[in-house]
């Protein structure tokens, strides 16, 4: 999936608002709500198929090197994702998508495999069983009410070095666009404050659902210096499946 789906330009704050809003989507799963973007998400339910290999091959662009070798690997398949490579280092990658229609390859700790991961797959698991975006809200919501869902409790890392992220930038409207490198640290209610940021994302450093269970203290990283990994696909016959 290659195509991008762009926004008008938008300056200062609007540019903070916007971005801010690219990270919350993926803390906290939110679905858009507004007329528009239901509309936007009823003509696309699912994400389509990727090819499996291109598909292994962007989960893993996420990491650096170091970690890609030996990371889990997950697919989406018709029915949800399916792991076609066990984690001998803790880490995790795969393809998520906030809304359907993003793309947002990442590589997760051992700590994120533990909680952001089994969200991704429930959630992944309900489009395909045709559940409204409402349904699946309200079933996320519900499911942290009850501690089945947990966000992290304690600093740990998510990559996301791909090139190709393809990210949601307004909720409000179901658009997306492409979104550069980063590294994502959970820093629980963490603020802005606490950095001693004023929440540009083109700082060194900010923090995104600031003040929450979910915050996340996100590092831009220049293309030009972000190195994720190029490396060969794990194949279906050297892999275990679940």
């Amino acid at each position: 999936m290659n195509s991008r789906i762009s926004t008008p330009s938008h300056t200062g704050r609007e540019v903070v608002r916007l971005c801010l809003l690219v990270l919350a989507v993926q803390i906290l799963g939110t679905t858009a709500t507004s007329a528009q973007s239901d509309q936007i998400v009823t003509n696309q339910q699912t994400p389509p198929l990727m090819d499996r290999q291109k598909e292994i091959s962007l989960a893993l662009s996420a990491c650096p090197p170091s970690i890609a070798d030996k990371a889990a690997v997950y697919v989406l398949e018709h029915s949800g994702y399916v792991k076609i490579r066990e984690s001998q280092n803790g880490f995790t990658a795969i393809v998520q998508h906030a809304l359907p229609i993003s793309q947002d390859p990442q590589c997760m700790d051992a700590e994120g495999t533990r909680t952001f991961l089994p969200r991704y797959l429930k959630v992944a698991e309900l489009r395909a069983q045709g559940k409204t975006p409402d349904e699946i809200k309200q079933f996320v919501a519900d499911a942290f009410a009850k501690g089945i869902f947990q966000p992290p409790t304690h600093v740990g890392i998510d990559y996301m070095l791909s090139t190709e992220n393809i990210t949601v930038v307004d909720p409000e409207k179901g658009i997306v666009a492409p979104y550069p490198p980063h590294v994502m640290f959970y820093g629980p209610y963490m603020t802005n404050a606490d950095l001693g940021s004023d929440g540009n994302p083109h700082g060194p450093a900010f923090v995104a659902g600031e003040g929450t269970p979910h915050a996340l203290i996100i590092v831009p990283i220049p293309i030009a210096t972000g190195t994720h990994a190029n490396h060969a696909s794990p194949s279906d016959k050297s892999a275990s499946s679940q």
